[in-house]
């Protein structure tokens, strides 16, 4: 680690958001859900299905936000963290920057999507600190940041045509020039995999590490599989029908938020209610059926937490200008970028997205591809102790 520059103001940060609470609590009960299912189709009475959210689960969400969801004792373990803001090219990015006693502990970033936030990274964020040794007798400990996308809960607004490659260029910036770290790792799901891949590929003397839930690539086709003789796992076999349902059949949040940001932003700006209808679908369809039994922590605390820290900031209108901002991320051409920096890659079971490892090898140097038959698309909240393990092992690669 270099000295970090004095150029930049960075300002202890705490949560302070429990003044909201009393008109958020009551515009949760006081939100009127219909008396009785009123969909023409089947979506279940106590599941999540493809056409939405079911009016039982909605109702126990609303009624346990209600009557036992307790801010206070989530603030208060957010704010166990060491949060800080700094202004890098007029952007305030909120960040948290836990560091580990470990003096030769590995600075790691963690890139959270949408509906996502850095809460999505708090049941690993400690662990990641403490020194763990390997089977070969290696320590490995991380000094962990976790930003907040640009226009998520505690990070302002970007400007018009702000895209994940200018979000890499200023984290860039807070790692080496105001953090002080001369090179770094990085983890990255869901659009902070598509921001991770950026910084992998163009800071490739600073980012000299990268552990990969998702790559900014199409999946493969069965099709295109099958024609290059490629032999699937059964959890893979899983995860690529949960790829193919995924794509043909849940695609309307995403054509919304890249098409009509607006719309649903200012549609749902003020209806907690209404957001926690939007953001739990997605949460629970795209996280493990088993989300909420050990190891996930996937809980409705931890829906309402999430659901709550972008009302609170009111953020969520701003929040879905990622997917119109970043609508032409997608590479289509299989490239490798001009690093040696080790790629590493978990697939999770019940992720909605699937690359066999012949297809993840063709965008890095791929030095390792794990299989999970836990967890899904959240994996930090789906399954923290896998995630953490892969995460430790790119320690291994790591030199700086």
């Amino acid at each position: 680690m270099t000295s970090a520059s004095n150029t930049f103001a960075v300002k202890p940060f705490r949560i302070d958001l429990g003044s909201e609470i009393p008109r958020l609590k009551s515009l949760v009960k006081n939100t009127r859900l219909p008396a009785k299912d009123l969909s023409p189709g089947d979506v279940g009475s106590d599941k999540i299905s493809y056409k939405g959210l079911s009016l039982d689960s909605l109702r126990g969400l609303q009624t346990d936000w209600v009557e036992n969801f307790d801010w206070e004792t989530q603030q208060a373990e957010l704010n166990q963290f060491s949060h800080y803001t700094v202004v890098i090219e007029e952007q305030t990015v909120h960040f948290v920057h836990q560091k580990s006693k470990d003096p030769d502990a590995i600075p790691v970033i963690l890139l959270h999507g949408w509906p996502g936030s850095f809460h999505e990274f708090s049941p690993i964020i400690k662990t990641l600190t403490e020194s763990w040794t390997s089977a070969f007798g290696k320590n490995v400990s991380y000094n962990v940041v976790v930003p907040s996308l640009p226009g998520f809960v505690f990070s302002s607004v970007p400007p018009a045509n702000w895209t994940l490659d200018d979000t890499a260029r200023i984290y860039n910036t807070l790692m080496t020039d105001v953090l002080g770290y001369s090179t770094y790792t990085l983890h990255a799901t869901d659009w902070g995999s598509v921001l991770g891949y950026s910084l992998y590929s163009s800071f490739n003397t600073t980012v000299r590490g990268a552990h990969l839930v998702m790559i900014p690539f199409p999946s493969p086709s069965p099709e295109e599989i099958v024609a290059n003789n490629i032999t699937l796992s059964d959890v893979q076999k899983v995860a690529q029908q949960r790829a193919i349902d995924w794509s043909s059949t849940n695609g309307g949040y995403y054509t919304e938020q890249t098409t009509k940001p607006n719309d649903i932003g200012l549609a749902l700006y003020d209806s907690p209610v209404g957001q926690l209808a939007w953001i739990a679908a997605i949460m629970k369809l795209a996280s493990d059926p088993r989300a909420g039994t050990p190891p996930s922590v996937l809980d409705n605390t931890a829906i309402l937490t999430s659901v709550s820290l972008y009302y609170l900031t009111e953020s969520f209108l701003s929040s879905v200008w990622i997917y119109a901002q970043n609508a032409n991320s997608l590479h289509f051409v299989y490239t490798k970028p001009p690093t040696d920096a080790p790629l590493l890659f978990s697939l999770f079971e019940y992720n909605p997205a699937f690359w066999p490892e012949e297809y993840v090898a063709k965008i890095g140097n791929l030095v390792s591809y794990k299989v999970h038959d836990f967890g899904g698309h959240f994996a930090g909240l789906d399954n923290p102790p896998a995630l953490i393990g892969d995460i430790r092992e790119m320690g291994l690669y790591f030199k700086a």
